[in-house]
């Protein structure tokens, strides 16, 4: 049996004060908050998640905000670089909106495409990238217009510790193809028009630490239910130890940590985020699973307020 994941599904990262993390990714970036619940693990935290104008799979990055946490440090074992990827011609807006916000950023051109890096408030390391390819995304908030929005995710660039390692597995299992190597990178793509392209790095810079700034994990796509089991048994042949499903209310997801340290998910495209609340209304209030719903008041009154709002 040989398999091919679209590509991502999701990025999951950790982050600091809920309403920054709000204003940068809505506020600046755009981004539609197409949900709010918790942690399912961890009820005391949010989990918020930002994506196009219908929260598909290729679109959506997930943020737990830890106020109060230790800062991170962006290694080996983690996604160093998340990309975004916005319609040709949209470049100048973006260096104009960054500047607008006073958001430093830089240029820089690897396999032929021309990046504006930046950081978010609490230090993720973010670029954007201009294709043809991808729907265009409908969502328009703060200035930001349909012509020039992010349209998902360019790809990510990953950090492994065994790099030769995490570029099998993303070749001989994941199935994306080898499209080239330039200078310290090797780069993938699946078969995704969006969330697509990931670049390794072919030299490790020392392993990261968990914590306010980095990435949890990298999720992939599978198309149903049974596509998932059949990738949960594909992955544990290779040799990796797969956790059981796990129902996150809006995909269930299966988790291993490859070789290279960085820890990988499988979650599926469906139901999506507009099955507990319709797709207009999505992101607009707090969405608990039911277990949780019991103690909402509780949940509520442990978590700091937010507002989604348009930035001068």
């Amino acid at each position: 049996m040989s398999k091919k994941t679209m590509g991502i599904h999701h990025i999951t990262a950790i982050v600091g004060h809920p309403q920054e993390n709000v204003d940068f990714y809505a506020g600046v970036l755009g981004l539609r908050l197409v949900k709010q619940t918790v942690n399912f693990d961890d009820p005391e935290t949010y989990h918020l998640y930002f994506g196009n104008e219908g929260g598909k799979p290729g679109t959506i990055i997930t943020f737990f905000p830890w106020t109060g946490a230790r800062q991170g440090i962006i290694g080996d074992g983690q996604v160093g670089v998340t990309s975004y990827v916005v319609p040709t011609g949209a470049f100048r807006f973006w260096e104009k909106r960054l500047e607008k916000f006073n958001i430093s950023f830089t240029k820089m051109e690897r396999f032929g495409e021309q990046y504006l890096e930046f950081d978010d408030p609490h230090g993720l390391h973010l670029e954007i990238v201009e294709r043809e390819e991808g729907e265009a995304n409908t969502w328009t908030f703060g200035g930001v217009t349909s012509d020039v929005a992010i349209k998902g995710f360019g790809g990510a660039t990953l950090l492994s510790s065994q790099p030769n390692k995490s570029a099998e597995l993303l070749e001989n299992v994941l199935g994306l193809e080898k499209i080239g190597i330039e200078g310290d990178f090797v780069r993938f793509r699946s078969l995704a028009e969006i969330g697509n392209i990931i670049d390794l790095k072919l030299t490790p810079i020392g392993r990261g630490q968990m914590g306010v700034g980095t990435v949890h994990h990298i999720a992939w796509r599978a198309k149903d239910d049974e596509d998932q089991l059949d990738w949960k048994q594909f992955v544990q042949a290779n040799g990796y130890s797969v956790t059981p499903v796990q129902d996150r209310n809006y995909f269930n997801a299966i988790y291993f940590r490859e070789h290279g340290k960085i820890l990988f998910e499988i979650a599926t495209d469906p139901p999506g985020f507009a099955h507990d609340e319709s797709q207009a209304t999505m992101g607009e209030k707090l969405m608990l699973p039911s277990q949780y719903e019991p103690h909402r008041g509780q949940i509520k009154r442990g978590l700091l307020p937010f507002e989604v709002r348009e930035l001068n």
